[in-house]
């Protein structure tokens, strides 16, 4: 931190004097390099009344002691704050805030390494990215040498965020867990081109939405898009739909043998003509062994239906390198909502052991045909050839609300069900209606 935009240079003045340069301090750190610049980029003063903020300077923050305390502590305030603004402002935060009991079920099944590189290409607050750091210091603390530290704190993880104000949150976030967040990237639109870099590792869950847009941020930090289609050279095939772009970008970012989890929506495993072509490409070129179907109401963008899609990248060859996809329902009779019956880790526990993260490939499944009520099969590639468009929306659970009323849900449950899904499609046909608006 320069002198002259330090925190004491703040103390030093009062009144009209010390607005004046709060506003000229946020303008000239948001010029400075690397992490320091993410942190301060286009940040605006919110507090202008120089007495307020005077009193938010000198007899609120100056107070507390924040330099002895430990970095998780600092860090799991601020995660704290993370998880509470979503819940006070969905429309906002929670367009991209993944669940933290999703992440971290993610993460425990991806077997992550020191030498490991983690890629997240919509980080938002960089959820993935500090779980799966967490992970690597849990199974392998002890035992880190120097390089392997160095290595977790600045080369581990690599973040791009398109909007700058969540990629500021983001760089704070792993800052505060002791984690060199110049290697996170704001304001760049993660699919529009190739960073050239590879990662032994993936973890993301792109916005929803089907459209992809270029989106320019505006002088006062707001965006503006236009709705394209990507013409990159590693892409499969031309299209607008962005979570189709999306995981064509995944693979691109990934090394060979390189590992991805990634959130998409249902219309990724079922829709046709460009989402067809690039299933067939995905079975084709990469191991996509293992899909979990995602339950409704966990997501802050309501009536979303996801899954996590896990595949391996390979070298390139004529056989397919796809042999069986491994599904895990964990939508069919499962009921969630975001405050009565929130989603938590232990939900997640049946299919982490399932997947066997030590030796996926010795995995039994838990459906048969005596079983029926199993959540977990396995699909054969031919199978998946034969099936409409190459359709990966499996499913084969009876929904037992429709043969039996005595296995419904609460009607509290079923009335924020039913909420989620009107506010769904409002929301979509707000859409609708504003693609319909003649240009002007």
């Amino acid at each position: 931190m320069p002198p002259e935009y330090g925190w004491q240079s703040l103390l030093d003045k009062d009144g009209d004097e010390l607005e004046v340069h709060y506003r000229h301090v946020l303008e000239e750190l948001g010029k400075e390099k690397g992490m320091l610049g993410e942190i301060f980029k286009k940040a605006r003063p919110e507090v202008q009344d120089p007495a307020k903020l005077r009193r938010l300077i000198v007899d609120l923050i100056d107070q507390e002691t924040w330099s002895p305390m430990q970095a998780d502590v600092k860090g799991d305030i601020y995660e704290g704050l993370l998880q509470k603004s979503p819940a006070e402002f969905p429309k906002g935060a929670g367009q991209y805030f993944t669940p933290r009991e999703l992440i971290r079920g993610i993460v425990d099944v991806m077997r992550l390494a020191p030498e490991d590189t983690v890629c997240d290409p919509a980080c938002g607050t960089g959820g993935f990215l500090l779980a799966a750091h967490e992970r690597v210091l849990e199974e392998h603390g002890q035992s880190l040498d120097l390089d392997q530290k160095r290595h977790l704190r600045g080369d581990f993880a690599r973040g791009f965020e398109l909007v700058p104000d969540t990629g500021r949150l983001c760089v704070m976030n792993l800052y505060l867990h002791a984690i060199d967040a110049a290697t996170v990237t704001s304001g760049q639109d993660s699919p529009a081109q190739d960073p050239g870099e590879r990662y032994s590792v993936v973890l993301t869950n792109p916005p929803f939405g089907k459209k992809s847009s270029v989106s320019i941020v505006g002088e006062g930090g707001e965006l503006e898009k236009e709705d394209i289609s990507y013409e990159r050279e590693d892409f499969w095939t031309t299209t607008k739909n962005k979570q189709l772009n999306f995981l064509q970008h995944v693979k691109t970012l990934l090394r060979i043998n390189g590992r991805c989890a990634i959130v998409v929506p249902d219309n990724v495993l079922f829709e046709g003509g460009a989402g067809e072509t690039v299933r067939r490409k995905l079975l084709q070129t990469c191991d996509v062994h293992t899909l979990l179907r995602l339950p409704t109401g966990i997501f802050y963008a309501q009536g979303v239906k996801a899954n996590v899609l896990f595949f391996d990248k390979k070298p390139a060859r004529e056989d397919a390198w796809t042999s069986k996809l491994w599904v895990y329902d964990l939508r069919t009779n499962t009921h969630f909502t975001l405050k009565q019956n929130p989603l938590r880790r232990h939900h997640l526990d049946e299919f982490v052991e399932v997947y066997n993260p030590a030796n996926r490939h010795d995995r039994r499944p838990t459906w048969n045909q005596a079983t029926t009520e199993g959540r977990w099969r396995a699909y054969d590639y031919e199978e998946l050839l034969k099936r409409d468009k190459v359709n990966l929306d499996l499913f084969w659970l009876r929904d037992e609300s429709l043969e039996d009323a005595s296995s419904l849900p609460e009607p509290g449950l079923i009335a924020a069900e039913i909420t989620e899904d009107l506010q769904s499609a409002l929301d979509q046909f707000a859409a609708i209606a504003n693609d319909l608006k003649p240009d002007r």
